[in-house]
């Protein structure tokens, strides 16, 4: 399990954060600069170079995220020029996309950043682009719910698979059904009924609380405290439920690690957000006290459940079930050891549950419970200190990577075994440098005493 540094504080990480930034103006320079954009979006290196991979479109905001993100760290205005220009020339077609699931990855990365920083006064306050910013969001969120299945106990946004496929990873995307919802909207169907789009964002998110998260309540022979499933599968005919399953991780009765990580992170956020909503809007969907339950419930079950799983040095393995975990003896009980004969870590994994990690800690020492906050909050700054030094921070001036050991799909065989290595390492991804950049931003503004930062920022 994690060996959790009670002591270290997020100050003490100002000059390793530093240095992050100078090497992440690199590394986006070097991509702005080398990676030919008519190829589609960049999505992970091979040998150090980003590469495309055809699935889905789902890591060109984070592309351009960074740049935008790059200047909220720094103030230096040539990555927000180059982070507006190319959300304006190549972001609209993910507004209105139809066939994924990654929304709140696209378009909050990009338009919602944007219009954070002019919400927040980091940039000018411009009313046509203001307006600009909002459209965007707006109409990406109901084209986000509009990719609904219902089932017997409410519903969920399916993802690529199709209408019977719910992915843990849509919790941290539901954010755009949030944000569009705050600002106003609502998606209209058939005979102009109108959607609440809180509640179908709620009501996403009760469908991951309970069907992608284990509470040890004896589900299955796997049922552990926390232990998320990458897939759920219903039957579509009758909204029933019939079983877990995994596209990315080994099966679906073990841990994909990015999936743990995504339901860490998402939950932990949507407990952040409801707490600025009145009870009266909470309660179309219904008892407010009921909504935080379910959300904190799953945000400390995934938590506590990668701590107990991973490393002690915060990073894990790609899947808390891989087959040759056996191989690598008491892992649990030293680092991470990427360069291993076995099986692969995931560095990205890390960059996104250690903000849910932290925001977890920060929610309940708000709350009035200091002594667990401390806990998450603690757990988080020990991983963060982790990613922000070598062999995870890349400094390699060659590499264009930000964070390496980052894992895509494993199951598949498309992630990189560089020579003289047995097993996927080395290797940085889209998502996994924006989060660890959304990371180090969100602890620089803890140091700096800046604005808490936080997706729904970006409403006025």
């Amino acid at each position: 399990m994690i060996a959790i540094d009670s002591e270290i504080q997020a100050k003490d990480l100002k000059s390793a954060l530093d240095k992050f930034w100078q090497l992440s103006a690199e590394k986006i320079s070097a991509i702005e600069k080398e990676y030919p954009q008519n190829q589609g979006s960049p999505v992970f290196t091979v040998d150090g170079k980003y590469a495309t991979r055809g699935w889905t479109e789902w890591t060109q905001g984070f592309q351009f995220g960074s740049s935008i993100l790059q200047f909220d760290a720094t103030g230096e205005k040539s990555f927000l020029e180059k982070g507006k220009l190319k959300t304006h020339q190549y972001m609209a077609p993910h507004i209105s996309h139809t066939g994924v699931h990654d929304h709140g990855f696209n378009n909050v990365s990009t338009y919602g950043n944007l219009l954070r920083l002019m919400v927040e006064e980091k940039i000018p306050y411009v009313e046509w682009e203001k307006n600009y910013y909002e459209l965007a969001l707006k109409i990406s969120g109901a084209v986000q719910a509009s990719r609904w299945s219902p089932i017997k106990d409410g519903g969920f946004m399916y993802s690529f698979n199709g209408p019977h496929s719910l992915f843990v990873d849509t919790i941290r995307t539901v954010r755009i059904l949030m944000l569009s919802h705050s600002l106003g909207h609502v998606l209209q169907e058939e005979n102009d009924k109108k959607v609440n789009l809180l509640v179908r964002g709620l009501q996403h998110a009760k469908a991951t609380a309970d069907y992608s998260v284990y509470y040890g309540e004896g589900r299955d022979r796997y049922d552990l405290w926390g232990r998320t499933a990458h897939e759920s599968v219903f039957n579509t005919n009758d909204g029933n439920y019939r079983c877990p399953n995994s596209q990315q991780g080994y099966t679906g009765f073990s841990t994909w690690t990015r999936g743990l990580a995504w339901a860490m992170c998402g939950f932990a956020e949507e407990l952040e957000y409801i707490e600025t909503l009145s009870d009266a809007s909470l309660k179309a969907f219904g008892d407010p006290a009921e909504i935080k339950a379910f959300l904190l419930k799953a945000a400390t079950a995934s938590c506590d459940f990668y701590i107990e799983h991973t490393p002690t040095d915060g990073i894990p393995y790609w899947d808390t079930g891989a087959p040759n975990l056996h191989k690598l003896g008491d892992y649990l009980s030293r680092p991470a050891d990427p360069y291993n004969d076995f099986e692969p870590v995931d560095s990205s994994a890390a960059a996104i549950g250690a903000q849910g990690l932290l925001r977890l800690g920060h929610y309940l020492k708000k709350s009035g419970d200091a002594a667990k906050g401390e806990k998450y909050w603690q757990a988080g700054l020990t991983v963060l200190k982790t990613l922000l030094d070598e062999p995870y921070l890349s400094t390699d001036k060659n590499h264009q990577g930000l964070i390496l050991h980052s894992i895509y799909h494993e199951p598949n065989g498309w992630d990189n075994v560089p020579a003289g290595q047995k097993i996927a390492c080395n290797e940085s991804s889209m998502w996994g440098d924006y989060h660890a950049r959304e990371l180090a931003l969100y602890v620089q503004r803890i140091i700096d005493k800046d604005t808490y930062y936080t997706f729904f920022n970006c409403l006025s």
